[in-house]
């Protein structure tokens, strides 16, 4: 992404992030979603041209506790939506170590910039969510406050990537069309994916106890996205347990 798009959009999830009001986040939300939508577009078109501008390759982010395991699904269902894949390190007892988030560098980039927006909107809300049942124990309402959040916050970027795509405008006629670029992309990232991480193990699906998802699904759907590039290939992305290495 470039530097001065790049700017902008860190700065239109800034104000997102503080803004006092939920119709002025959403403000700065559909610009920051349009400037990344557009500019993603751009840049897989670039890369189709010259493909040693934007590698494939793994990124590692080191989850922190408490509730480490529902950041690792925020991170792994935000990189899945933006066309990358992730792995889990140190999944044990209800706790994840690191991410490894695999795909295009631009890709990367995308989801990394997104993650810290999301996390911290997240953490912001979650030590101020309390169960309406006072008997509820509260770490489990936000562990499935969190995971509601994470749900929808793939949802939306899902739904904004699918939007991109359809409504790109075709390259010159010598040129190769959007979604064979996508759809090429996505094969690439597979392919090394594979052959990056060859013995994986799957991840239990995740039970949670705890009556928050509702209200992290709804925290999620007001949730600033400075998403939506364009990276789907007809194939339904789904969320998933992750895999561990």
């Amino acid at each position: 992404m470039g530097v001065d798009k790049l700017d902008t959009v860190r700065k239109l999830l800034v104000k997102a992030e503080r803004a006092a009001t939920g119709a002025e986040a959403e403000t700065y939300t559909a610009k920051a979603m349009e400037l990344m939508a557009r500019h993603g577009i751009d840049a897989a078109l670039l890369a189709a041209a010259r493909p040693d501008t934007d590698r494939v390759g793994p990124q590692r982010i080191e989850m922190q506790d408490p509730y480490s395991a529902g950041k690792a699904r925020l991170l792994g269902w935000t990189a899945s939506a933006l066309g990358c894949r992730w792995v889990l390190h140190g999944a044990w007892g209800g706790k994840v170590a690191a991410v490894t988030v695999f795909g295009h560098a631009s890709d990367r980039e995308r989801v990394e910039l997104l993650y810290t927006s999301l996390q911290l909107q997240a953490s912001t809300q979650l030590v101020r969510v309390r169960p309406a049942w006072p008997g509820e124990s509260v770490a489990a309402y936000r562990r499935s406050w969190l995971h509601g959040f994470a749900v929808e916050v793939h949802r939306r970027l899902s739904s904004a990537e699918d939007r991109a795509a359809a409504s790109a405008a075709e390259p010159a006629a010598d040129g190769p069309g959007v979604a064979l670029v996508l759809a090429d992309r996505r094969e690439r990232v597979d392919r090394a994916y594979a052959a990056a991480f060859p013995r994986l193990g799957t991840a239990r699906r995740t039970v949670l106890s705890g009556s928050g998802c509702a209200a992290g699904a709804r925290a999620g759907e007001r949730a600033d996205l400075g998403g939506g590039t364009g990276i789907d290939t007809g194939r339904r992305r789904t969320l998933g347990a992750g895999r561990w290495a």
